[in-house]
């Protein structure tokens, strides 16, 4: 369990680091003389460092020891949240929020596989979960603090304050986390050999429908519940679903070894309930609350699960495997919010639960795949 919380810690950094700026805009626009859109861009640039590199850098670093790839990361993280605190000028802060934006790519396709390795094999999925239970987290408790600390002293001393956060989990880690070795030059697998395994590419398309549409929802839930008449509890649904996000993490960590694909399209089926209840009736706010709740409860532990998936269906490539799911998760973000723009301008705010509706019912049509993808005895 000890070197559990090390990998948990670390999946709350890249989250924390990646968010931190988006409520501390205001603040940080007026330090680099920019306007809040062009700030706003430190997390845009974050993301993309993120989604580019995850696959080259998981391939080009399979054969470094586990503990040690981690350990550089965790010293990126350190390194560009210190240099992004000094900074004054707006191109040395993006250049930097991208730099980290790759570090954050080293932890993301580490965390899952390496979690499944020092597990007994009976307790993979549990340890994923707990490994990757820091995504949540970190939104729900982690950049509000940030984003308090912000508010009573400065934006920099949230981001020191994620820099004195990330020394101690390295300190954590090197005490606590066994130092596997990498995997063989001769041994390694390409993006190529894990695209062709088996079951890889339909859990590929079902994270991508699920993410894309969570985005879509998540991106513009604002305009579309103001629209709805409910602008004025916007802050109280997110609420319900950051709450329901936490709680999923307990619920899925403790029956994630032995139901995984029930407890996938479980969650699926919910999400899709969600988006339909959303679609019909939001002129019952109670309704809202519990779709809002039962959205929180179906995405909250949507990592972990896809994660032990691929780990699951790929074995000894599992680390590369893992690298390619969080690329399209991370490139589900950027498209759910793309789409979403389309349609908000092109349909208006209800067209956005129609269409979540149709790509999770799509996701649910995948789940037919029982061999490989999402295995019956699973």
């Amino acid at each position: 369990m000890p070197a559990l919380i090390g990998l948990f810690l670390s999946g709350f950094i890249g989250i924390l680091t990646e968010a931190l700026p988006a409520g501390l805009l205001p603040a940080m626009s007026r330090t680099l003389h920019e306007n809040i859109s062009v700030t706003g861009q430190t997390v845009t640039v974050y993301a993309i460092g993120t989604a580019v590199a995850v696959i080259p850098l998981a391939v080009a670093t399979t054969t470094w020891r586990r503990r040690d790839l981690l350990l550089f990361a965790l010293a990126g993280q350190v390194i560009t949240n210190g240099l992004t605190a000094i900074s004054h000028n707006i191109t040395l802060t993006l250049v930097v929020r991208f730099l980290a934006g790759l570090s954050s790519g080293l932890i993301w396709s580490l965390l899952g596989a390496y979690a499944a390795r020092i597990a007994p094999e009976a307790k993979q999925g549990r340890a994923i979960s707990i490994a990757l239970g820091g995504i949540p987290v970190s939104l729900a408790l982690g950049i509000p603090a940030g984003v308090f600390l912000g508010s009573v002293a400065s934006w920099q001393t949230a981001f020191w304050a994620s820099v004195a956060l990330t020394v101690l989990t390295g300190v954590w880690a090197l005490l606590t986390l066994p130092n596997l070795p990498g995997i063989a030059r001769d041994r390694r697998h390409t993006v190529r050999q894990v695209l062709r395994l088996p079951g890889v590419r339909t859990i590929l398309f079902v994270v991508g429908a699920f993410v894309i549409a969570h985005n879509i929802l998540y991106t513009y839930i604002a305009k579309f519940l103001a629209d709805e008449g409910l602008g004025a509890q916007t802050g109280p649904i997110l609420f319900a679903f950051g709450a329901a996000s936490v709680v999923s993490i307990l619920l899925v960590g403790a029956h994630i070894d032995h139901h995984l694909r029930k407890i996938i399209v479980c969650c699926t089926v919910v999400f899709a309930a969600a988006t339909l209840i959303l679609a019909l009736f939001t002129g019952i706010t109670v309704l809202v609350y519990l779709a809002a709740a039962a959205w929180g409860l179906a995405f909250g532990s949507s990592a972990t699960l896809f994660t032990t998936a691929i780990v699951v269906a790929t074995g000894p490539a599992g680390d590369v495997a893992q690298s390619v799911m969080i690329s399209v998760f991370c490139g589900s973000i950027a498209a759910g919010g793309l789409i979403g723009g389309a349609l908000l301008s092109g349909l208006g705010s209800h067209a956005l639960v129609e269409v979540c509706f149709v790509l999770v019912a799509a996701a649910i049509v995948a789940y037919s795949a029982k061999r490989h993808a999402f295995p019956a005895n699973a």
